[in-house]
This record gives C-alpha cells, structure tokens and sequence, in this order.
C-alpha cells in the first residue's frame, strides 16, 4: 500500500531479512478480513503508516530461523500470529499488529521496525509469533488461516473465563466475527449461547448449523425492548457478554447487551463501538456497582491463546470444513479486498495465497 485511497500495487521488494528472534516465512495463506477496504480507503483512520506490505497474521513455512530458535525447524508449517509486543516490558508491552494496526507511540515505534505484515510471499516475523500446525494442516492451510477471525473472540471468552455450561451472549452474533464467536463459545462447552441480530436469515443460519445450545434474537432497535429480548431467549441467567459489534453500531445496542448480564456476571469489549465517534457507552455506575458485575476491554488475545486454538482446531471441536473459502493470488489482490468487503457474512472467508 502506497498511501490511502490507492488500490495496492504488487511490485518486486528486497527480500526480508530475519536477524536475532526472528524468522523468515514463506506466506501460504492470509485471511483478507472484511472491513479491509476500510482501513485501506482511510476510513477507519488506522494508524497504519505507508508504504507498507498490508495484511493480518497468516498461515506459511519457515525459510529460515534466527540463532535463537531451539524448536523450529526450516519447512515447518507455522501459524503467525499478528499481535507483537516489545519485549522491554513484561508488565505493559507495547502492542504492534503486524501490517494492520498499533496502539499508542510505543507501538507505532515498533510497527515502524516490524512494518510489513503477510500480503507478500516473505514474511519476518518474531520467533515467538509462531505456532507449529499439525501435519493434517498441509492438507489445507488456507482453511487454517481463518484463525485470523477465529483467534480474536477465542481471547475475548477466554478474558471472560467462560466455563463449560455457561451461558453466554454474543453481542454482534450476526457478522463475521460473531458468528465465529458463537462457533468459539459452543467448542468450549458454553451450556446456551445467545445470539442477537437484526439479519433474520442469518439467525436462522446459525440455528440450524448449531442447534438447541442456539438462543437466536432478532432486534427491533428499540433498547428497552431488546434487553427483554435477549434476557428472555436466555431462559436463565446470562454469565458473559462478548461484544464484538463493528464501529458503525451505535452504542445503545452493546449497553442493551450488556445489562442483561447477571449479577457478577461479566463484560468482555472487544468490538468498534465509539471509534467513528458518536454517543459514549454511559453503562450505569449504580448498576455495575449494586450487581458486581466485571467489565473489561481486550485488544486480541494472549500468546498462549493461540495454542489453545490450534488445539481446538486439530481435534475437530471447532470444525473449520464448513466455512466457505474463496481463494485470490497474490496479484488478484485488490479483487480480494472488493470480494471480502461484500462477503463478510457468517463463516464466509476470502483467502490470499501468494504462494499457492
């Protein structure tokens, strides 16, 4: 990416270079989310600085590993995973993702450094950022790289401490990556998962892929009526929300969500919400106060997430085979970017391979 507002080019760059605490991947697979066009327009306002190899964690072999590797080996089929952090504090990293996006100076400093992320055929990526897969990964890595969508609500239910039998909301259930939220949620043993949305099909879609554990709730808008809703679909109390709503939602839809939560129940925010401006969340002190409940932010997902989902993965409790793949090469990349802006249903991937 040259600047914002610009199609991508696909031009010929100097190989990378991994030195100490670094590898170098050869990229099989990186999942094109759907709001990519919104961050590649400008839109978003992501403080992603051009030029830059653009894109989000991704699916390839290791070409060559740095003098402090001790397990990986060259041609190992690896899971990279976007989220870096600096490595001067344990307590407070700063956060880099790869090619996409960073929070704060620290971690524009360090995006600065780690600046190109998979839409290329070379990667460098920090030796800690990798995963070993299965061998039954080579069969399809491009399936395995919907982690991408998959790994971000897997950290929010895990922030949350959802147990097997709970019930959980998922606020945003209707879109892509709600959806793999409700996938996610009902792989670790949540007893009811709630999902609310105004898509009816979309709804119905989720309640025949996943049956009687599938509480959907179609919205009418109004937040009074839609708390009820939701609260009565649940037929119990409601452990945890996760709110994955996009930044267009407005914020009365992720409060109604929120306050169905019982008492010491928790709030998990992971979604949009607010940054493209608009009224604030305003949940009600006396309320999170007289019920005890727990709201926190997350931003993506520990490392040891990502061996969890991997595991999830490779055991078949969450079933990656009927999620819909449509797969660009690397020059088809700005037909990438327009297919996924209008495929951003539920389990609806759209997949680069610069090295198919």
């Amino acid at each position: 990416m040259t600047d914002f507002g610009k199609p991508l080019t696909v031009h010929d760059v100097p190989d990378p270079e991994a030195g100490g605490g670094e590898v170098l991947v050869e990229v099989l697979a990186t999942c094109v989310l759907p709001y990519s066009a919104e961050i590649f327009s400008g839109e978003r306002r992501y403080p992603l600085e051009p030029p830059v190899v653009p894109g989000v964690g991704g699916i390839g072999r290791i070409a060559r590993i740095g003098p402090d590797a001790t397990k990986l080996r060259v041609g190992d089929l690896v899971w990279c995973d976007a989220t870096v952090r600096a490595r001067d504090d344990a307590l407070t990293p700063d956060i880099t993702l790869q090619g996409w996006s960073s929070r704060g100076e620290g971690g524009a400093r360090l995006a600065r450094y780690l600046h190109d992320g998979p839409f290329a055929e070379l990667m460098r990526v920090p030796t800690e950022n990798v995963y070993p897969l299965p061998a039954a990964a080579a069969a399809d890595p491009a399936r395995w790289s919907s982690m991408t969508v998959y790994a971000v609500p897997y950290g929010g239910l895990l922030a949350g401490g959802l147990e097997a039998g709970e019930t959980v909301l998922i606020s945003g259930a209707t879109g892509n990556f709600g959806s793999s939220a409700v996938a996610i949620a009902l792989a670790m043993g949540a007893g009811r998962v709630v999902a609310p949305g105004r898509n009816r099909s979309v709804l119905d879609l989720l309640a025949d892929r996943f049956g009687p554990r599938l509480c959907p709730v179609e919205l009418s808008g109004d937040e009074e009526t839609d708390r009820l809703a939701m609260t009565t679909a649940a037929d119990g109390p409601i452990d945890l929300v996760l709110d994955l709503l996009p930044p267009q939602a407005p914020s009365s839809a992720t409060r109604a969500a929120a306050m169905t939560v019982r008492e010491y129940g928790r709030v998990v925010l992971m979604g949009g919400v607010g940054m493209l401006g608009g009224p604030d969340l305003a949940l009600p002190y006396p309320w999170i106060m007289r019920n005890s409940v727990t709201v926190r932010g997350q931003w993506m997902f520990s490392r040891t997430a990502n061996v969890g989902l991997i595991r999830l993965i490779a055991s078949g409790t969450l079933d990656l085979t009927r999620d819909h793949l449509t797969r660009f090469d690397l020059d088809e990349v700005n037909d990438a970017i327009a297919h996924a802006a209008t495929h951003g249903g539920p389990f609806d991937r759209t997949i680069l391979t610069p090295n198919p």
